[in-house]
């Protein structure tokens, strides 16, 4: 049958760290009107859930989902790490349900660190052979975490070279007011900009002026002191 939630719960149960768990509640902003507001930590580190991973490869799917519609944030970041190791040694079929269970299921993955552990390869290494009209209706949704989704779930293009995506869906969420998008949308164009500069201040000389503060500086991170002055200031000659 495979292991149960309920069995990885209990273990997760024991690992369970108060003291991290309330820094971990601070550090992702589960106060009342921040972003996370009411999300529920069990203070267990990144490196201890992936050393699970290999152990866990029996569980079966409904179990992984139970487990990604837990309260705890580590629970879910556990199931969405089950997930990813379950499409990566998948075929066709199992790559589609999989994709199609995390769509399903974005209410969940309702924090930045879900989001970027998960994006590239549940939804953009899914996509990149097929069309990726789903990206830019994900980034008109209402939804942060959805909207975050969308823009690096388009780092699994931009490691293989294509970067038009990242750049349509940059400029779409130009206005967006929400600034964890903005540093999202920044780190993006940045990973553009390793692999190809000039694309990056293609894009930069268009729209810098337009771009939030924090987008901007994410996106010229690695750029020489003089240059990214020059954008800072405004002075870059478009």
């Amino acid at each position: 049958m495979g292991v149960t939630a309920s069995a990885i719960i209990k273990n997760l149960e024991a690992l369970s760290n108060s003291e991290a768990a309330l820094f971990a509640q601070r550090y992702f902003k589960t106060g009342p009107g921040e972003y996370a507001e009411g999300d529920l930590f069990r203070g267990i580190r990144v490196p201890v859930l992936r050393k699970m991973v290999p152990s866990l490869d029996g569980t079966p799917l409904p179990e992984v989902i139970r487990l990604l519609e837990s309260a705890f944030h580590e629970d879910r970041l556990l199931a969405l790490l089950l997930l990813m190791r379950r499409f990566a040694k998948g075929n066709e079929a199992a790559r589609q349900h999989i994709h199609e269970i995390y769509l399903a299921h974005t209410r969940y993955i309702n924090n930045w660190d879900l989001v970027d552990i998960s994006a590239q390869y549940l939804v953009g290494a899914f996509l990149r052979l097929r069309d990726r009209t789903l990206l830019y209706q994900l980034a008109a949704s209402k939804s942060l975490w959805e909207r975050r989704i969308a823009i690096t779930a388009t780092f699994h293009f931009i490691r293989n070279g294509e970067f038009d995506d990242t750049l349509a869906l940059a400029e779409l969420l130009l206005d967006d007011p929400q600034e964890l998008l903005h540093k999202a949308t920044g780190w993006m164009l940045r990973e553009v900009g390793k692999r190809d500069l000039p694309t990056l201040e293609s894009f930069l000389r268009l729209h810098y002026r337009q771009m939030p503060r924090v987008m901007l500086r994410y996106a010229i991170e690695r750029l020489p002191d003089e240059r990214r002055l020059l954008y800072l200031k405004g002075l870059m000659v478009v």
